[in-house]
């Protein structure tokens, strides 16, 4: 813990991409700052923070706004990422910059910025004022890796062979990739900004992953060759990793509204490791058939589920399907997914694999069932399967579609009849739980870096 009468407290700016996969792990990386003593300031958008934040007060995080262009309305006033993201990298550097001028101005100069890798012109900002940088990738070491590769023309597109060898990374098939590579072309405003996150990062004091060294530790070395590596994560409230942070127990940002009563007291009479809980996050959609097969495959699977439906996706369940698995099953709109996945309850989690989903159920010892949807869900998934062996993937058909008998099989696997390979997922999960709470713990890695991160700033 820092020296509370030292009166030099470095102010650090935080500034993650505008949306709740980002602003999750870096808000936490900012509390684990304010908890070593340093004075953390969170930059986000002026909607956002009109709209987004369950109580900012209680972090003691300031909290600072700078303008995306789309002050009333966000990402959905702009409609699309063709129209959003222009508009934010056009005016956002200017924005940012008159924010650092007027803290100067008033008596709070910034001592170091770190900014998510989507957003690499806020290291030419902060280079504008000589303050020390440092980059926060919210996804994982693999994923950057073959972003990497690309952004350097070392991985050609459209992909020439069918699978692919990258330094610290194991042979990965063109599916395994991200979809921004493997479909070439799919989404290409993400493409530009997943890839340009590499176009100035020879200039950053820091590269800072959401990981513990332990997880990915040959492609950490691999990138450490390079750029300032440290790993900082896993960046989930303390209070489900090393207690060090008093009530830290939530993100803090909740772009839906959890239903946690409901949730809570439905998981609470059930036996241990008997529910399996699904949930695809809070951007991925899945259409109509891949629905009804998931549907169907939990009827007849007769396990005990919780099942997040988002508001704008309740209309693709078969009808009846709520009132017919009443008994064995509660469908709501959004949940608090660290107190569910907490739960002892909770045998395994049906998951899109996104990378913060994926660490949260690592961190907790939570098996997995994966089926990935699009951007790093499929690198991730294949992660979970064949590198960390804490789940199972459920792959597709030719169609694209995972058919209910897959889903069955695997739910039976993991949940109902577990055989070795079950068994083998279930004790590595302990073992990454345990490494996920040592690396950010006292004298754990992570732990380490950021003590380092902070001496440079005194």
């Amino acid at each position: 813990m820092g020296d509370e009468n030292n009166p030099k407290k470095p102010h650090v700016l935080i500034f993650p991409y505008p949306a709740q996969g980002h602003i999750n792990p870096i808000l936490q990386f900012a509390k684990r700052l304010l908890f070593k003593g340093v004075k953390a300031a969170l930059v986000t958008t002026v909607f956002l923070s009109n709209s987004s934040f369950s109580d900012p007060s209680s972090t003691s995080i300031d909290i600072h706004t700078i303008s995306d262009g789309f002050d009333q309305g966000g990402y959905e006033q702009a409609g699309s990422s063709d129209a959003y993201l222009p508009t934010f990298w056009s005016v956002g550097p200017n924005s940012l910059a008159a924010l650092i001028k007027k803290l100067g101005e008033t008596g709070h100069p910034v001592d170091a910025l770190v900014y998510d890798g989507f957003l690499p012109w806020a290291l030419d900002v902060a280079k504008q004022f000589g303050i020390p940088s440092a980059v926060f990738f919210t996804q994982s070491c693999a994923v950057n890796s073959v972003y990497y590769h690309v952004s350097k023309g070392l991985l050609q597109l459209p992909l020439p062979v069918p699978h692919v060898s990258l330094p610290g990374l194991p042979p990965l098939q063109v599916s395994e990739l991200p979809s921004f590579v493997a479909r070439y072309g799919s989404y290409p405003a993400w493409f530009d900004v997943v890839v340009n996150q590499f176009s100035n990062i020879d200039g950053a004091d820091w590269v800072f992953f959401n990981i513990f060294y332990d997880l990915e530790k040959e492609v950490v070395n691999w990138m450490s060759r390079f750029w300032n590596v440290m790993t900082v994560g896993p960046t989930i409230p303390s209070m489900y990793l090393d207690k060090r942070i008093e009530n830290d127990k939530d993100y803090g940002m909740n772009l839906f509204k959890p239903n946690v009563d409901a949730c809570m007291s439905w998981l609470g009479g059930k036996p241990k490791d008997s529910v399996l809980y699904v949930s695809f996050g809070s951007l991925a959609s899945l259409g109509i058939e891949q629905t009804t097969e998931l549907a169907c495959a939990l009827k007849s699977s007769n396990v005990y589920f919780l099942w997040v439906v988002r508001e704008t996706e309740m209309a693709k369940l078969p009808y009846n399907f709520i009132e017919e698995t009443s008994e064995k099953g509660l469908v709501v709109a959004w949940c608090p997914q660290l107190e569910v996945l907490s739960n002892e309850a909770i045998g395994c989690f049906l998951t899109h694999c996104g990378f913060n989903s994926t660490l949260e159920a690592l961190s907790l010892g939570v098996p997995m069932l994966a089926m990935p949807q699009w951007t790093d869900q499929p690198t991730n998934a294949k992660h979970v399967e064949d590198v960390w062996r804490i789940g199972i993937r459920a792959h597709p058909n030719v169609k694209g579609v995972v058919r209910r008998e897959t889903i069955e099989r695997c739910i039976k696997e993991l949940l109902t009849e577990v055989g070795e390979k079950g068994k083998e997922i279930r004790k590595n999960s302990i073992k990454w739980k345990s490494l996920a709470k040592k690396g950010i713990d006292e004298g754990g890695n992570s732990d380490k870096n950021i003590d380092e991160f902070i001496a440079k700033l005194l």
